[in-house]
């Protein structure tokens, strides 16, 4: 019978696909409001989506591992016993997977004391004698030999589960040179690393081919293994009985007893109300549509009366980008009045790279797409440029950039009502930013059109910027019924009116004194090379200081210094790990080490500025809202948030920043304890506000309560204590980090403690109570409602939950800080604004701005700054503001 007219059976293995779908796609980019980690699930459901589409199988079922021992473990204890513990992210993946599975009516099979594995080969063989064109779908490279006529392997590639690798007998011969049925003797003589079957020694899979196509099998290869030369012959003769043991292992078994048969496994229909249930616990919004779309289509779903969808073709259900109109003139500002009117339309400004200039605007609305040539000697586009510069809500992706380009193009922008990408950071602040095409498929759950980089007549045309748009709008629409009504919040009043803010910033730059930096590297490599060769005559001899290797060696091995953690390379040479090594074990050359370190990293840091200046003479730094998860802004390209405060170097650097020679001078302002006065709010603790409301110095108030003496009493020492310890019981600082960070007995830092939270209860339950309320809502929130979630508050591996429960305690904290100083920066920029002020905010570096004040706008200025920043937040406390002048950001220090 020909392939076309057989039913089709589809064997998947099921852990297997399972956990390359969970490390194909990032984890923190999926996980349920329970707090489950669902990446494997989602990845592969899509995969399984995409397999029912493609290959339309008329008979299904996947089979599962239940543990991993098996019959194998029992004779070969070390079989797969180099395999790491399951990601405790993956646990519980597997249930859900198959709950999921049950709902779709697809036949899931285990069996007690054998492998999934074994269950693929037992129901291959079955379809085959009974006429089915077979497909197995395993990452288990075992799998191939399952290969003949009736049985194809669907082998997942090195990106994951999206692309399958199709192995027939042509494309395994092609592959490998051996027919399917031969690979388990050539996996014999080479070994399997992911099984722990050690192979001979010397063998390689070339020569195992060479020697399994001379000789026809393995027995027949250890018949001959006299007649084998050399070194490898001679490996063969002492390790046969590794091959001999390896072959016995991977022989998949095929005649397993199991409760079903193919003919069991035909595609029955699937249950709508159950998929609903579950995909609803998975929150798998695109996942349910594309699935339900597959069954209405082929007429396969339980309980649910005909529809116009039943009778409908998938592609007839799957949105179609509208055909891309070029519209200019009149016919272009009717097309944008009635947009705005029907509501919020998407678009996307299209940038040459290279020259940043704009080239077009591509804009979109549910069911049309426009394209909008821009150019220096255009048409009339008063109606673009009048629409743009209105309030009319628009939708973009990334604004940011396209607002600088408009900007630098002259064009006035407002209005923007949705940044996707913002959006998404809000909804999984743990993920990392997403790119437009990995939106479209983690949102759409579809690939976006994209032309291949690395041809040079590409096969396929990336689609337009109008089509960018319509992408976005429906990206948009999804987000806005994904995110919760705090976070929303927290979009629509404090992230995106910032996103203007910060491109005029980045816009503005700061100026730099070339000369101070360039004095300051020459002096630091002098010094570097200076600590460089005194630590080489401490050795006798030089060395790659940069080098952990070789480090580990004259440290550990020629000098015998006591070991610091293991790591997979040797011990560790990090700045931690060598800092406290000194500490109590001092040594020359390990001294002249770390001080060696110190002036190349602020060397390093001087360098990267330096090629940051532009031909202005300005540091343009990028910001990054979505760079952390706590809320607060990153900066990049360059950094201007790594350099150190505290030290003369880094001080050095800092007044490398100036004000321009047109400008009067700089203004620095800064919160004082902003944390620890969120703390007070947040806690309500008596003592903690009585401090902040009297204007006392918070520490030496709390210094003198816990050691019982006059706050004149407190000594530095006394103070220092205190104040370590404040700030560490809100990042969840142990008695044993206390006592390391500040060199004191473990007992006395327990005791510090202790007495600390004895005179402010209302902290202790604070704290307590912040991680306990997170575990039962799977999310902390700030004082304005952005959420941040934490799943691993309920995770079995206690390092997870542990690192969980300390970012859960600060994480109200720290994002209510960034909301309150973004607050501060949007009424500091409309006042600015509206009093038609030249001054200008310039940085943002942690809880500091900085602004270049214009000739007779101190007063002004500073006035502004100081309301502003004081009054961004109601507290039980005042939010302390202090303000610092000069002619650069070291001399404006305060």
């Amino acid at each position: 019978m020909p392939h076309s007219e057989k039913p089709t059976l589809l064997i998947i293995d099921g852990h297997s696909l399972a956990f390359r779908a969970f490390y194909a796609l990032p984890v923190d980019s999926f996980m349920n409001r329970e707090g489950q980690h669902t990446n494997a699930i989602h990845g592969f459901i899509a995969m399984f989506i995409n397999l029912l589409k493609q290959e339309k199988p008329t008979h299904i079922a996947v089979a599962f591992d239940i543990s991993r021992y098996s019959f194998r473990t029992r004779e070969y204890p070390e079989y797969k016993g180099t395999r790491g513990e399951t990601p405790p992210e993956f646990v519980g993946q597997i249930p859900l997977l198959e709950e999921a599975l049950h709902a779709m009516n697809i036949v899931t099979v285990t069996k007690e004391d054998f492998e999934a594995d074994d269950i693929l080969a037992t129901l291959a063989r079955q379809g085959d004698e009974a006429g089915y064109r077979v497909l197995v779908v395993s990452g288990d490279r075992d799998a191939i030999q399952l290969v003949n006529e009736n049985v194809t392997l669907l082998y997942p590639n090195a990106r994951g589960v999206s692309e399958l690798k199709r192995y027939d007998i042509e494309a395994v011969h092609e592959r490998y040179g051996i027919q399917p049925h031969q690979y388990p003797e050539i996996a014999a003589l080479v070994g399997e690393t992911s099984d722990n079957l050690i192979g001979i020694d010397k063998v390689g899979e070339k020569t195992a081919v060479k020697w399994i196509t001379q000789y026809g099998s393995l027995d027949e290869v250890l018949a001959h293994a006299d007649e084998i030369k050399g070194v490898v012959g001679e490996k063969l003769r002492e390790q046969k009985e590794n091959a001999i043991r390896n072959r016995r292992l991977n022989r998949l078994v095929n005649d397993v007893e199991l409760p079903v048969g193919p003919a069991d496994l035909e595609r029955r229909p699937m249950n709508e109300q159950a998929i609903r249930e579950i995909f609803d616990k998975l929150q798998f919004k695109t996942l349910l549509e594309r699935v339900l779309t597959i069954a209405a289509a082929e007429g396969g779903i339980d309980e649910a009366a005909p529809s116009d969808a039943a009778l409908a073709t998938e592609d007839d259900l799957t949105p179609r980008a509208p055909a891309v109109r070029t519209l200019i003139d009149e016919e272009l500002a009717n097309w944008l009045k009635k947009a705005t009117s029907d509501g919020s339309p998407a678009i996307a400004v299209q940038i040459e790279h290279g020259q940043a200039g704009i080239t077009g605007f591509g804009l979109a609305t549910e069911d049309d797409s426009v394209y909008v040539p821009w150019a220096a000697e255009r048409p009339d586009y008063t109606a673009l440029e009048a629409w743009l510069a209105s309030d009319a809500p628009k939708q973009l992706y990334y604004a940011k950039p396209q607002l600088k380009a408009l900007s630098r193009a002259g064009i006035a922008f407002d209005g923007l009502a949705f940044d996707t990408r913002l959006a998404a950071w809000l909804i999984k602040p743990g993920g990392h930013p997403l790119s437009l095409a990995d939106q479209v498929y983690e949102v759409l759950g579809e690939n976006l059109p994209q032309s291949d980089p690395n041809q040079l007549v590409p096969a396929d045309d990336a689609i337009g910027v109008a089509t960018e748009a319509w992408y976005v709008l429906r990206i948009a629409e999804s987000q806005a019924l994904a995110i919760d009504a705090g976070s929303r919040r927290v979009l629509d009043t404090i992230e995106l009116p910032l996103v203007s803010v910060l491109a005029r910033m980045e816009l503005d730059g700061v100026a730099i004194d070339r000369p101070v930096l360039t004095g300051l590297r020459e002096e630091l490599t002098t010094r570097a090379d200076d600590y460089a060769t005194r630590a080489y005559a401490e050795i006798g001899r030089e060395v790659n200081l940069g080098s952990p290797k070789q480090l580990q060696q004259v440290l550990f091995d020629e000098l015998g210094m006591p070991k610091t953690r293991s790591t997979k390379t040797g011990y560790s040479t990090d700045a931690a790990s060598l800092t406290d090594l000194q500490e109590k074990s001092p040594h020359p050359f390990l001294g002249l080490l770390l001080q060696h370190r110190d002036v190349t990293k602020l060397k390093q840091i001087i360098e990267t500025l330096e090629r940051g200046v532009e031909q202005n003479g300005r540091i343009h730094t990028t910001y990054d809202q979505t760079g952390t998860s706590t809320g607060r802004i990153s900066s990049n390209d360059p950094n201007l948030q790594n350099i150190p405060v505290r030290t003369e170097e880094g001080r050095r650097i800092r007044s490398a920043f100036i004000s321009a020679p047109e400008y009067d001078t700089l203004l620095t302002a800064d919160y004082s304890q902003i944390e620890m006065r969120i703390m007070a709010h947040l806690s309500g603790d008596a003592g903690l506000i009585e401090a902040f409301n009297a204007g006392e110095d918070l520490h030496r108030f709390v210094g003198s309560r816990i050691f019982g003496v006059d706050p004149a009493e407190v000594t530095s020492a006394m103070r220092s204590k205190v104040k370590a310890m404040s700030y560490g019981l809100a990042y969840g600082l142990s008695a044993f980090g206390l006592s390391k960070q500040l060199r004191i007995e473990s007992s006395e830092a327990k005791q510090l403690m202790t007495d600390y939270f004895a005179r402010f209860g209302a902290v202790r339950d604070y704290l307590r109570n912040v991680v306990e309320q997170a575990r039962v809502d799977g999310y902390t929130e700030t004082i304005f409602g952005r959420r941040r979630p934490f799943g691993d508050l309920t995770s079995s591996n206690r390092v997870l939950r542990d690192n969980a429960e300390r970012a859960a305690l600060n994480a109200p904290i720290q994002g209510s800080a960034a909301d309150i100083l973004k607050i501060a920066m949007l009424g500091i920029a409309r006042d600015l604004r509206e009093q038609k002020l030249e001054s200008r905010m310039l940085l943002q570096v942690h809880d500091e701005l900085i602004f270049e004040v214009a000739t007779g706008e101190w007063d002004a200025l500073s006035g502004i700054v100081t309301n502003r920043m004081s009054t961004a937040a109601e507290l039980s406390v005042p939010l302390d503001v202090q303000l610092g002048r000069g002619p650069n950001w070291d001399a404006a220090a305060h």
